[in-house]
């Protein structure tokens, strides 16, 4: 799991945009998997779209006109997959993110960190190798926080999904392994976890923050 972190809020959105082929670079290449999306075009960028990226926005953008099932079942529809198979893939997200009991209820029927559960699954069910996330705790009371952050490992450890996460918050991006910080649009530094603690990177997280004078407002 990887995390952005802009001290200034210039760029990361433009960034996070840019890689989900929402708006084009005026110059420069973008490589995902090894392939230059910035070439991409007509029915090659939709299957990009479709297959190979997932995205989790940070006010969920779920349509309380669905179930928690129905959306998640949205990016399915689209790629013609089974009603079969559809349920078979949801009810196994479903079920490793916790979710399985909503699955019939609506986003306004349930909490915020169900809600954001559910944006999850719908980010992943189709196997992304890519998954982006905008500041995904930033809506959320502490224990969800921190129980999405746990599933975000889930899914780095153990599903291979890459995440790439923006956040202002220490204590979020303490659970990355690479951070790199953006100022004024560039890349400023850069952390690793290696074999550190979480504590332990939290605290040159702290470090790093206090050395470029951002602005603390995390604490372990």
């Amino acid at each position: 799991m990887w995390v952005l972190w802009d001290l200034q809020a210039h760029g990361k959105t433009t960034l996070l945009n840019t890689i989900s082929t929402i708006d084009k670079v005026t110059c420069g290449h973008i490589f995902v998997n090894g392939e230059d999306i910035t070439k991409l075009k007509g029915n090659k960028l939709n299957k990009f779209r479709r297959e190979e990226l997932g995205f989790i926005f940070q006010d969920f953008n779920l349509l309380d006109t669905l179930t928690c099932f129905e959306n998640i079942a949205i990016a399915l529809t689209i790629q013609r997959v089974s009603a079969k198979e559809i349920e078979e893939r949801i009810l196994e997200i479903a079920g490793k993110l916790e979710i399985r009991d909503i699955l019939k209820k609506y986003p306004y029927q349930v909490s915020g960190g169900q809600k954001q559960r559910v944006a999850i699954a719908r980010a992943i069910v189709t196997n992304p190798k890519l998954v982006l996330a905008d500041e995904p705790t930033g809506s959320l009371d502490s224990k969800s926080a921190r129980q999405l952050l746990e599933v975000f490992e889930y899914l780095n450890e153990n599903m291979k999904a890459t995440i790439l996460l923006i956040t202002h918050d220490a204590f979020t991006a303490s659970y990355a392994n690479r951070i790199l910080f953006i100022k004024d649009g560039k890349i400023f530094n850069e952390l690793i976890k290696g074999k550190d603690t979480r504590k332990d990177f939290f605290e040159k997280i702290i470090e790093v923050q206090t050395l470029l004078g951002g602005d603390l407002n995390a604490c372990f």
